[in-house]
């Protein structure tokens, strides 16, 4: 036990579940192995993964400088091995055997005293920081405030001296490109394409990755607490909707414009620095073009550099570089080589061109991605891509407009390229029912949807003779989505070419080309409400980024995804789907690449088709794999979860979709939470299956009195429509609770009513009063007549192994809902002296197969009586015991 704690500091005295977990953590990372841990809210997860990870970092950190001092104090040693070796050879002439000898001597010496040598600079820098931060941040502060108010002043005389003009459009044409295999643009985006000779070399790291934001915040808020918080080097990634600082951008709100105009400001400042002197700027008096008064290099050198020293989440990070007026976006990216631990979303780590884009690096790294139960459906929904009629109709338009503009300035390798993307797009359109070159408000398309495979859609398409690769290629190294963006910017809005006196015959293309984006932005009067919702949704001002998506979405293998074309009356309105159905195909480069992969979650069962559809796909073998469940803190007389097969009246309780809506089966749920309420202190939560089934049930009770008999006893509260409300909405749920709690009376507390995926099924906690009982109404499977559901079940019926005489497809059904429920009913219990009741209202929760797929903690308590008395008694009595003897 003593050396336990000695090996892994951790703010108190940790249970030893905790020590259990970060003792098989720290084998797993040593070991380089894949490890699925499980480990139920309330019980220090994510210290335990802190601690655990950090101190294997520690010690190996310390491992490879004790080897390299060993090495440098004395080499000689090394060297004779090596002239040991060489000598062994005596085949060899003694001065060939002297020149390797020398020369093996001296690579290692000079190997060793670079990596001694990047390893001290980078603690001085850091250590330098550390004492010279705060008068450095009043320095920069002060001075970096009479800059901005230079530039300001000059750029508003600039655009005072600005005249009617064609700025220059170098920065719009595509480089020319060579060769299909060898492509090397002239021009570049923007600062993050600077040499690789000049990047700096990447430390051994861990990248923690966890669904939402307010989960990583909550983590880096734990590091803060921990023994490592003051020492350890952390990075906190996020998008440029949580990090960025410049108004002009914020106020866009969609993230992929936000992206698009962020861009476009860094190649704008690229191309400002790149021009000639400013005599020669002021002659050709063209309009200034916007930049980002927040990414100066010198402030981002110095925001990376305090970035490292100290421990900050997404809201501190916006703060500093507000006060240092510094982009927090671009900083922390700069310091991902230098850090010790990356925190960043699900999305920034698990597609490969946004790993790429960000900075990130995964060779020989750590990786741990929490709350990973859905991590399958995770990596299919990021890779899985979405693009509607109107904006295949604006690409093309789009595109057309520049080809046309640009013919006599492109080379015939790039003419070529785009027009293989048109003639794309023109099929993608036809896919649809549409025609390019038409308004897609205007045309008119036979409703209903088709679902084909990849190669049948590219026949469909009539595109199946284009090289996707090449093109994907060529979009890659050309960059022809950023130039469309910027040609885009230029003209739209303006409608003319303003530089020339008379409209001539490119003008008006151009003219066109404004008349008709207004077309495409502008909603029309005669639609439905639905109409006008999909309408609501912004067109992002580069819709060929979508495009490009998606036709890298059709490289994948035939087998591994589906294309789902969905028509409706309007060509606008209709779209096409990539689905991914093979998730292990992209998470198979993360496995190859990493030192070691850590999966955790609070409740991670069922586990076994995470295994088969992730891991052994992905081509690890069980032998790789190394698995831990802990039970909970709480002692198994703090939990009550019971199966309901019938109600007070003796009704089966079964909620299939023939039985559910019946008046009597309603009318029994009813009962049961009636008789719940009468007897469960404080909150309880009911989760029914879906939003529709809710509204139908509450429905009925309103009209049968029984929504009144449960005011009577609980206040009733309801999970919000907007996901704005939630937290207004848990506020009053908390405050109803308390009240009652101290003022006594009739009612003994509040029930809220939520829905299963819904907005309070994962990630909130009801801990203590706030969830005493949780009540699960019925299974909550999803709907297998949907097309994609049954496609990705055909798939698995075909490419996975059959277990036990069941299908895959059929297990796949069970597990998406067992999951779903393990979720939801693990909102409560979240800490050791916590206590609380579930119930399962569905008799088929009773099934042997069924109960396996429960988290252990909770299967090995479950108590599964035939009728309702006995069940209502031992609740009764699960409440008066806690109220006799408080727990500790």
């Amino acid at each position: 036990m003593e050396s336990n704690r000695s090996r892994f500091p951790f703010p108190f005295q940790p249970y030893p579940i905790q020590e259990s977990f970060m003792e098989a953590l720290y084998t797993a990372l040593d070991q380089g192995k894949v490890g699925i841990f499980e480990s139920p809210t309330g019980t220090g997860k994510s210290l335990s993964l802190i601690c655990g990870a950090l101190t294997w970092l520690r010690d190996y950190e310390e491992q490879k400088k004790q080897e390299a001092a060993k090495l440098l104090d004395g080499p000689e040693k090394k060297c004779d091995a090596v002239k040991e070796n060489s000598t062994s050879r005596t085949s060899e002439p003694d001065w060939v055997s002297e020149f390797v000898q020398k020369k093996a001597e001296r690579d290692i010496v000079n190997k060793l005293k670079d990596e001694e040598l990047k390893r001290k600079k980078r603690e001085e820098r850091l250590e330098m920081i550390r004492h010279n931060a705060q008068l450095r941040y009043a320095m920069k502060r002060k001075a970096s405030e009479e800059d901005e108010a230079v530039k300001l002043l000059q750029l508003s005389k600039e655009g005072a001296e600005s005249e009617t003009h064609n700025p220059e459009e170098e920065g719009l044409i595509v480089a020319e490109y060579e060769s299909d295999d060898e492509a090397t643009p002239k021009t570049r985006l923007c600062d993050e394409d600077d040499d690789e000779d000049l990047e700096e070399d990447h430390v051994t790291k861990i990248y923690y990755c966890s669904r939402t934001h307010s989960q990583l915040a909550q983590f880096v808020h734990e590091v803060q607490k921990s023994p490592y918080g003051a020492a350890v080097r952390l990075v906190n990634l996020g998008s440029r909707q949580n990090l960025c600082i410049n108004p002009e951008v914020v106020r866009l709100g969609n993230v992929q414009m936000m992206n698009d105009r962020c861009l476009e400001m860094q190649k704008n400042k690229h191309e400002k620095q790149e021009k000639a002197s400013d005599s020669e700027r002021k002659r050709q008096r063209g309009f200034a073009k916007a930049t980002c008064p927040f990414s100066g290099f010198e402030s981002l050198m110095a925001m990376r550099d305090e970035v490292l020293v100290k421990v900050r989440d997404v809201e501190q990070l916006l703060q500093h570089g507000r006060e240092t007026h510094t982009c927090p976006y671009y900083s922390t990216r700069m310091a991902i080589p230098a850090a010790q631990v990356v925190v960043l979303p699900y999305q920034s780590l698990l597609h490969a061109s946004t790993r790429k884009a960000s900075g990130i690096k995964l060779k020989d790294q750590i990786v741990i991605i929490d709350e990973a139960h859905n991590l399958t459906d995770t990596i299919s929904a990021i890779h899985s891509t979405e693009i509607s009629g109107a904006q295949l109709c604006r690409a093309h338009s789009q595109l057309s407009q520049y080809c046309e503009r640009y013919r006599s300035r492109l080379k015939a390798k790039n003419l070529m390229y785009i027009k293989q993307i048109l003639f794309v797009l023109e099929g993608l359109v036809r896919t649809l029912g549409g025609k390019v070159g038409q308004n897609p408000n205007t045309q008119s398309c036979q409703p209903g949807s088709e679902l084909l495979t990849i190669n049948d859609f590219l026949f469909k398409a009539q595109v199946d003779n284009i090289n996707l690769f090449k093109v994907q290629k060529y979009f890659e190294k050309s960059m022809i989505s950023q130039k469309l963006f910027g040609f885009v910017e230029k003209y739209e809005g303006s409608g003319v070419n303003t530089h020339s006196g008379s409209k001539n015959k490119e003008s008006r293309r151009i003219e066109g080309l404004g008349r008709f984006l207004q077309t495409l932005q502008n909603k029309p009067t005669d639609v439905s409400e639905q109409q006008m919702a999909v309408e609501d949704k912004p067109i992002m001002a580069s819709p060929m980024m979508l495009v490009e998506s998606f036709l890298f979405a059709l490289t994948n293998a035939n087998k591994d995804g589906r294309v789902v074309i969905q028509r409706q009356a309007c060509l606008s309105q209709c779209s096409l789907k990539f689905l991914l159905l093979n998730a292990a195909v992209h998470f198979a480069q993360i496995i190859q690449e990493c030192r070691a992969v850590i999966i955790a979650g609070g409740t991670m069962q069922p586990v076994a088709d995470f295994k088969e559809q992730l891991l052994f796909s992905a081509g690890v073998t069980e032998d790789h794999i190394l698995e831990f469940s802990c039970g909970h803190v709480i002692p198994p007389e703090n939990i009550l979860p019971i199966v309901l097969c019938a109600g007070p009246s003796g009704q089966q309780l079964e909620f299939t979709f023939q039985t559910r809506d019946t008046p009597q089966m309603m009318e029994e749920t009813g009962r049961v939470l009636s008789n719940l309420c009468n007897i469960v202190p404080g909150g309880v939560v009911c989760f029914f299956p879906s939003y529709e089934y809710e509204k139908r049930i509450l429905g009925h009770w309103e009209s049968t009195g029984v929504l009144q008999r449960l005011e009577s006893k609980k206040k009733i509260f309801q999970e919000p429509k907007k996901a704005s409300q939630v937290e207004q909405v848990l506020s009053d749920y908390s405050k109803c609770i308390q009240r009652c709690s101290n003022a006594g009376g009739g009612q003994t507390g509040a029930l809220l009513f939520s829905v299963v995926g819904g907005k309070m099924s994962e990630g909130i906690n009801f801990s203590d009063d706030l969830g005493r009982c949780i009540v699960m109404v019925g299974m909550p499977y999803p709907n297998i007549k949907s097309p994609e559901l049954q496609e990705k079940m055909a798939y698995l019926d075909k490419n996975m192994p059959h277990v036990g005489g069941k299908s895959p497809g059929k297990a796949l059904i069970e597990n998406l809902c067992m999951k779903a429920v393990n979720q939801s009913i693990g909102r409560a219990i979240r800490h050791r002296g916590d206590y609380a009741c579930i119930v399962l209202c569905d008799h088929r929760y009773a099934r042997s197969g069924t109960l396996q797929k429960l988290p252990e903690w909770i299967q090995s308590s479950t108590h599964t009586p035939t009728t309702f008395g006995p069940a209502f008694a031992s609740i009764r009595r699960f409440f008066l015991e806690k109220r006799q003897r408080p727990p500790l």
